[in-house]
């Protein structure tokens, strides 16, 4: 299986490379894994320079739909010039990148014009929604508020990252940078219902936006973010997708379970490929 890795805002490709470095190592020689830069420098994600000092790099650094669109050639570019891939497996702003992208071909590429790609691995995902409107679904106010909530929390919990760090008395033992949920606003235990799914109506939105070939949607409980990997991963029909929640933050935990459970999801689509 052949892997192409996209990593988040802010970060690199060597960073997703240590930051995906367990769940590989459980995996055996029949999967390559490229790691790419996105094209354009950026400051680093918040909390990133606690761990990686070097080297950050975003997709696009203002959400708008020109920038998504280039970056969707700059992806074609990568997969011509290193490819074909199997498999596409993203992080963050990686997962936007690509959701993005497979929404733009649905409704515009000709009907020959195949995905240069069978599957897709989204990790701590998210959606952009200018792409939604641009494409004429109206994102909900209400959708537009949580997605600023929970940026905030996020950014929040990255700034007392860079605190503890400079700090390391603060630091409690046990204790980690995402244990504290007192600041969620959703319930991990509840998969919201199409009709409402933190602020979009999936039963209203256009069928040919729908994500028609094999996902997997890891998440973390923790993470502030979870409310938009649950919009994700509701583009995706229930009988071509699966869920894992890691029980972690916007990361990917290193432990042996969780190492397993993801090598496991890789190794569930071969049957696609």
């Amino acid at each position: 299986m052949k892997v192409l890795c996209l990593h988040g805002q802010g970060t690199s490709g060597d960073i997703f490379r240590s930051q995906s470095a367990a769940f590989r190592a459980k995996l055996g020689p029949g999967y390559t894994f490229t790691f790419v830069d996105a094209p354009f420098p950026c400051p680093p994600a918040p909390g990133i320079r606690v761990f990686y000092e070097s080297g950050h790099y975003a997709w696009w650094t203002r959400q708008t739909v020109p920038l998504i669109k280039g970056s969707h050639q700059r992806l074609l570019d990568i997969i011509h010039e290193s490819g074909p891939y199997d498999v596409l497996c993203c992080f963050s702003q990686g997962c936007s990148l690509v959701f993005s992208f497979l929404l733009y071909h649905a409704r515009e590429a000709a009907d020959d014009e195949p995905l240069p790609f069978k599957a897709v691995v989204f990790i701590c995902g998210g959606i952009p929604f200018p792409v939604l409107e641009d494409l004429g679904y109206k994102v909900s106010p209400r959708a537009y508020e949580i997605n600023d909530q929970t940026v905030g929390i996020m950014k929040a919990k990255a700034a007392n990252l860079a605190t503890m760090a400079a700090n390391p008395g603060m630091i409690k033992v046990g204790v980690g940078l995402w244990d504290d949920t007192t600041d969620l606003i959703h319930d991990p235990s509840v998969i919201p219902e199409e009709e409402d799914v933190f602020g979009l109506d999936m039963t209203k939105m256009p069928e040919d936006l729908r994500i028609n070939i094999p996902t997997v949607h890891i998440y973390g409980a923790k993470d502030p973010r979870w409310p938009t990997s649950m919009q994700l991963a509701s583009f995706s029909k229930e009988g071509s997708r699966r869920m894992y929640d890691h029980g972690g933050g916007h990361d990917i935990p290193r432990s042996t379970e969780v190492s397993e459970r993801i090598a496991g999801l890789f190794r569930g689509l071969e049957r696609f490929l």
